[in-house]
């Protein structure tokens, strides 16, 4: 049992401790694998001679499992895991989830609703004079006054509403260690106010000299225009070498964020892989569902320079990204072929976004990011580097390993930089060895309108990878599906943009068995511009749909060829004015009447606007996904779709998801 931290105060005692020097409290299962952030964090201290111990996901109604261990010698961490507890427990819809993916068995229920808060206070009730810092997704996004979508109104940082000490955000191995070795050589915790990448509060800024002044929370809570230009300040303010600190008002407080904690280099990449971690979860559970995608997964970089609107990487990671050697990467696989349970098949090689494996240009490293400026949109910079060499070669390396059979990229490619590399290769060998039976990208949408809004390339330069996809399919004999990720709601869309993405949608054959809603979640800029209703950048006015059945509307639209959604998708068409896709004409969205109701409507249904009788219904195709769950199926379920399909013209299969992440927390993000 030594080899997970301590549980349970007869395991600390067996290793000689009377008293640790940390307890990490956290909202998720105890998992120990690089993917999950309290494993990271504990196994960091832990390598510099700290006792930790942890209390995973305790019951928050009793005193007893805080006390398990007594009071730290230095203080408690606490987290609300791997995702933001809201999120984990409320779809966008704000209806509770029957699952959580985090727990043992994927109970729901073994953590508060804002968990990070709830654990924070009922420490300090306990030990009221111990240090308690925050950290985690759940601390990062919420270090600052932010629109809480649940509540549906402006909420104070965190730190204020949890009552601890002390909030590290973002990339936290460099900052825990300066504030563990400040704690160990007696520093009071209200005197630890300089390390990167920290939040503290104080009731006075006289000692600070440099820094930027946010609009009050007062302010910030009654006045939607001066949230936005709150935000477009901090957002301009998250480079780690350009950044000025930040001083937010309240009412008898300060809150102070210290400038973003530096990227790591590589060799502090490579140290933090090569922890001893189990790589699982503890042996006191039956199953943790999280751990199943990730297990045989190895992360190579982090951090995203594609800053689509909607993802909050750029406020957690940064923009920056920091990546592994080779022979980290190396080590790593070898140690995962060792595994008893290993079947050959390496599942992902990857991070928020597969292939940005360097910075998007040197002068990045040496004056940081452009605040006003992005690396890929509107359109790449003149200083963008485009390369996928080191990572191929990886890739190649990954794939030649004693036990290997596969290896797939699942975190997410993002199309529109491997469009803008001359050299085809990555993509080739991309097609020929690493997809497993379908590749997910995330264009979001076809309407330009929206994908500015969003962030994102236009469309034609998706429409051009995905020709070029199919063509390099059939140049390689492979039956391999593209599989989009599609937002309906985001800011920007309205019902005419909608309608244009079902036609797309109609035109490709592709019907989503899942439609992610644009899920408002905290320190985005597409958040801001759904509570404001500007775009924080430009100031300029941005339509959101915020009425529910408008939403209800868009999302019925991905789904219009679906019987429960008739109604929805009339109604949506009548009072866009588009009632020219109400008919039998192969452009229609819809038949005259409900499906199923004669026989005409039944074949239409079937046969994507065609007439001819007794024709066999399409089926959504499903091989591919089984493939990718049981990798050793995968080449007889691809035959078998080889023979039933046409990859050109494609009902996939989509799970909706919207990607994390790492860190996610949910761990991975799409790009």
């Amino acid at each position: 049992m030594t080899d997970f931290l301590p549980v349970t105060r007869k395991e600390m005692e067996q290793r000689g401790w009377t008293q640790p020097d940390f307890v990490y409290v956290s909202g998720d299962a105890y998992v120990d694998h690089p993917s999950f952030g309290p494993a990271i964090i504990t196994r960091m201290l832990e390598a510099y001679g700290y006792k930790v111990c942890m209390i995973a996901q305790p019951d928050w109604t009793r005193n007893e499992p805080f006390m398990e261990f007594g009071e730290p010698r230095l203080g408690f961490l606490v987290s609300s895991g791997n995702i933001d507890s809201m999120v984990n427990h409320y779809s966008v819809s704000k209806r509770r989830r029957d699952k959580d993916n985090y727990t043992d068995n994927g109970e729901m229920g073994k953590r508060p609703d804002r968990a990070t808060i709830v654990y924070a206070q009922k420490i300090k009730q306990l030990y009221p004079h111990t240090p308690v810092i925050l950290g985690g997704i759940e601390a990062s996004l919420r270090r600052l006054a932010h629109y809480d979508y649940w509540d549906d109104k402006v909420r104070r940082s965190i730190l204020l509403d949890s009552g601890a000490d002390l909030l590290l955000y973002g990339m936290g191995e460099n900052s825990i260690i300066e504030l563990a070795e400040a704690l160990d050589g007696g520093l009071a915790i209200q005197d630890i106010i300089w390390i990167k990448g920290s939040v503290y509060k104080c009731k006075s800024i006289d000692h600070l000299f440099e820094y930027k002044r946010l609009p009050s929370f007062e302010e910030v809570a009654q006045d939607k225009r001066k949230y936005a230009e709150s935000f477009r300040l901090q957002h301009l303010n998250i480079d780690a070498i350009k950044a000025s600190i930040l001083v937010e008002p309240y009412s008898g407080w300060y809150v102070v964020a210290n400038t973003p904690a530096l990227p790591l280099t590589q060799e502090q990449m490579d140290f933090t892989y090569s922890l001893p971690y189990q790589r699982t979860f503890h042996p006191m559970y039956h199953h943790i569902p999280a751990i199943d995608e990730v297990r045989f997964s190895i992360i190579s970089n982090r951090g995203c320079f594609g800053s689509c609107a909607f993802c909050a990487l750029t406020n957690h990671q940064g923009r920056v990204i920091s990546s592994r050697s080779k022979q980290s990467i190396v080590e790593e696989a070898i140690k995962i072929t060792q595994d008893p349970d290993f079947k050959g098949y390496i599942h992902d090689v990857g991070g928020p976004t597969a292939n940005f494996y360097h910075p998007s240009c040197k002068d990045q490293l040496r004056r940081g990011t452009c605040p006003t400026k992005e690396c890929l949109h509107p359109k790449p910079c003149r200083n963008l580097e485009v390369t996928h060499q080191d990572y191929l070669s990886i890739l190649r390396e990954l794939r030649v390993l004693p036990g290997v059979k596969k290896v797939f990229v699942r975190s997410g490619v993002r199309y529109d930089y491997l469009m803008y590399d001359k050299d085809d290769t990555f993509f080739r060998e991309l097609v020929q060895y690493h997809i497993s039976g379908q590749l997910k990208v995330a264009p979001e949408h076809v309407s330009d309108k929206v994908l500015d809004t969003m962030g994102k390339c236009n469309h034609a330069l998706y429409e051009k990878f995905r020709e070029k996809y199919l063509a390099l399919n059939q140049e390689y004999g492979k039956n391999q599906f593209l599989v989009p990720y599609l937002m309906s709601s985001h800011p920007g869309c309205d019902l005419d943009d909608a309608i244009e993405l079902a036609c797309y949608l109609k035109s490709i054959n592709h019907v989503p068995e899942q439609v992610q809603d644009f899920y408002p979640t905290p320190a985005t800029i597409s958040t801001t511009m759904y509570w404001t209703g500007l775009d924080p950048m430009t100031m300029k006015p941005v339509y959101v749909a915020r009425d529910p059945h408008e939403k209800q509307l868009q999302r019925a639209l991905m789904q219009f060829n679906a019987p429960r959604n008739y109604k929805l998708v009339q109604e949506a068409l009548t009072q866009a004015g588009r009632t020219d896709l109400i008919g039998y004409g192969r452009h229609c969205l819809i038949p005259p009447v409900p499906w199923g109701k004669n026989e005409k409507s039944r074949s239409y249904a079937q046969g994507n606007g065609s007439t001819r009788k007794n024709q066999k219904p399409r089926k959504n195709q499903t091989e591919g996904r089984k493939a990718e769950a049981d990798p050793t199926k995968k080449k007889a379920a691809a035959g078998r779709a080889e023979k039933k399909q046409n990859p050109r013209d494609q009902r996939s299969v989509s799970d909706g998801s919207s990607s994390p992440s790492t860190s996610r927390f949910k761990p991975k993000r799409r790009g």
